[in-house]
Order: C-alpha cells, then sequence, then structure tokens
C-alpha cells in the first residue's frame, strides 16, 4: 500500500460496513476496524467516499486498488452479558483485531457546550444507549477474562472522562487496573487520563498493574487549544510537561504517550518540532489526523473538515523519521494506542 492511500484512507475514509466499528465516544469515532497489508486500521465510515469495502476488497470508483485487507469478525465476547443484565459489549469494545478497549467513566466534567473538546463526543454513546456512564471493576475484570478466553485478546486500553477530584479520574482507573490484572495477570493494560494534580496517582496506576499511560494534549500551541479545547487548556502545558516527566520516571521511556492531531491550524513545522521535543523526553507522540465526525461541536457546530492531505504527510513522514533515528517506535509499547497504530498513519511510513 502506498502512503499516499494509506492518508487516503484516513481522511476519505469508506463506504460500506465492517462487522467491527464504532460510533461516537472519547477518541477518533465513526469508524470500521479492519486490517490492512497486516496493519491495524481504523478507518472512517464515509457515504460520499469513493472508496468501498465490499467485504474483501477495496475499490476506488469500481477499481480493485490492491491492498491486502481483511474485515475483523465480531468477537465472541459480544454475545455475553453479566448477571444482572448487562451485555459485554457496552462495558468493552475491540479495537482492531486484538485490543479491547473501555472508557471507564462516560462523562465529562468538561462536556458543557462552553468548555467541551470541539472534537471529542465521549457522552454521545452514554446517550444513545450503548454503553454506561461507569464500568465497575469487577465487570471490566469479567468482559477481560471473556476477551482473552473467547477472541484472543492481547492488550487493553482504559480511557476515562475527567471527573473532579484532583486524581482527574485516575484513581479509579487504577481499581479498574488491579481489578483486571488479578483476572488476567498477563494481559498488557495501557490507562489514558489528563495530568493528575497529584503525581503520586501515576504511582498508585503503575503499581496496579498498568504497563503504559496516555496523558493526551492533542496540541501544543495554546492558541489551538484554547480555540479546541476551552475547558481542558486551563490546564497549562507546564503540567502536561511535568506530568509526562513523572510518568517517564515511573513507566520508562516509550511507555508514555501522546496524541498530536493533525489539522487542528496549528504550523506542521512547529508540530514537528515538538513532537520532537517529546520523542526526546521519552514520550512517543501518536500523530494522528483530526476525524471530524457527527456528534461533535467540529462538526454540527463548526462544520469542520479535516487535514490538507500533504499536510498529514509530511508530518507523519517527518515524526516517524526521528522516531527511527532515536530507536523509538509505536510497536514496541506494551499496550495502547501506540502500538496498536490504527488511527494514525505513522505504523505505515516506519514509525
Amino acid at each position: 500500500m502506498t502512503v499516499s492511500t494509506r492518508v487516503d484512507l484516513a481522511l476519505l475514509g469508506i463506504r460500506g460496513e465492517a462487522p467491527v466499528q464504532r460510533t461516537g465516544g472519547a477518541g477518533p469515532s465513526d469508524d470500521g476496524h479492519l486490517m490492512i497489508d497486516g496493519l491495524h486500521a481504523a478507518i472512517p465510515r464515509n457515504p460520499q467516499s469513493p472508496y468501498v469495502f465490499d467485504g474483501n476488497r477495496v475499490l476506488y470508483d469500481g477499481a480493485d486498488v490492491g491492498i491486502d485487507v481483511e474485515a475483523i469478525g465480531r468477537p465472541r465476547f459480544y454475545g455475553l452479558q453479566t448477571a444482572d443484565g448487562i451485555g459485554y459489549e457496552k462495558i468493552a469494545r475491540l479495537h482492531g483485531r486484538d485490543v479491547l478497549a473501555t472508557t471507564v467513566v462516560q462523562t465529562c466534567i468538561r462536556y458543557d457546550e462552553s468548555q467541551r473538546c470541539r472534537f471529542c463526543s465521549i457522552e454521545e454513546s452514554l446517550r444513545s444507549g450503548s454503553t454506561i456512564a461507569v464500568k465497575k471493576p469487577d465487570q471490566l475484570a469479567e468482559v477481560a477474562r471473556a476477551a482473552v478466553d473467547l477472541d484472543g485478546v492481547t492488550q487493553m486500553v482504559m480511557t476515562t472522562g475527567t471527573t473532579n477530584g484532583r486524581d482527574r479520574g485516575a484513581r479509579h482507573l487504577a481499581r479498574c487496573v488491579r481489578a483486571v490484572k488479578a483476572a488476567v495477570p498477563g494481559l498488557p493494560i495501557q490507562v489514558q487520563c489528563e495530568p493528575p494534580a497529584e503525581h503520586a496517582v501515576i504511582t498508585e496506576l503503575r503499581d496496579a498493574g498498568a504497563d503504559a499511560i496516555g496523558i493526551h494534549v492533542e496540541s501544543l500551541d495554546d492558541d489551538v487549544r484554547r480555540r479546541w479545547m476551552p475547558g481542558k487548556s486551563t490546564v497549562p502545558l507546564s503540567e502536561y510537561r511535568a506530568a509526562w516527566e513523572e510518568a517517564v520516571r515511573v513507566f520508562g521511556r516509550n511507555q508514555v504517550s501522546t496524541y498530536l492531531l493533525v489539522g487542528l491550524g496549528e504550523n506542521p513545522d512547529e508540530l514537528i518540532a515538538g513532537a520532537k521535543e517529546l520523542a526526546d523526553m521519552g514520550v512517543y507522540p501518536f500523530v494522528v489526523p483530526f476525524r471530524p465526525h457527527a456528534g461533535t461541536l467540529a462538526v454540527d457546530v463548526d462544520k469542520a473538515s479535516g487535514p490538507d492531505p500533504a499536510v498529514l504527510e509530511k508530518v507523519s513522514r517527518e515524526v516517524a523519521s526521528y522516531l527511527h533515528l532515536i530507536g523509538m517506535s509505536g510497536a514496541d509499547q506494551r499496550a495502547g494506542c501506540a502500538a496498536c497504530g490504527a488511527c494514525s498513519i505513522l505504523p505505515t511510513v516506519g514509525g
């Protein structure tokens, strides 16, 4: 697969259905999960796309584009439910072929329209009834055990909406990690949260059994942050840097990551420079295209579109080249978004 084709698929998406797909939620969404040339790929579902997935091939205006594509089958654990009647699919979802993902608290203190991240739809899946507000540790342990036994899941990602406490939701994450590790001791887990005001919580997460951590800033440009993340931007970049440094100390180099979104208006050269600075700190810069989708303010109010393809390719190539130079790879993360790589172009260009 050429890089330009992968960029097109990331931005233009596909028509057609995939057995594993996701609508709404805290991160990149409204996508179908496929394996393309052996790599995880979360591809936006777009009824206007010139690319069509017919179940076995990807076609462009009716012609086979010649890539190796495989649909990921609906997991067997989706057919189960807890003793009190909650479907496992509402507790955790399959991402890619072998990643179990969950949002342990599906609400966020910043979801008021004046504060909300304009690309986020964390509470929309709750409103639609496809998930539950709070996942209990024992529920997650039960689902994780089934997902490993029935569907061969090899890693897990736990994220959370931001809560009012100084830990910003991290302590509930720790309780959930501890329960899953007790049920499935060998399952690598990445946790994701805002920078906790108390850095000791980062050690609590590691002690609970978390293998990696994502502390996601999305942009290193304060003007971009204020425009796109009015609530989250009140946490200064200095707090992020301090939390990243502590997380690298606790979890180790390349077991800490952060999302950087391409297409929010940040200067591409400055974005690349910031990604290199993060990598030098030991933080993996997970470069991902901004993905507009319904249910977000970016689409419903701003009518925003995705990044320029040339910019996405330039940023991804240059960041991947630097990561290769310093010996940092997403595949070397024990668990998490960078380890999966489905939402990014970086795995295609060697990052």
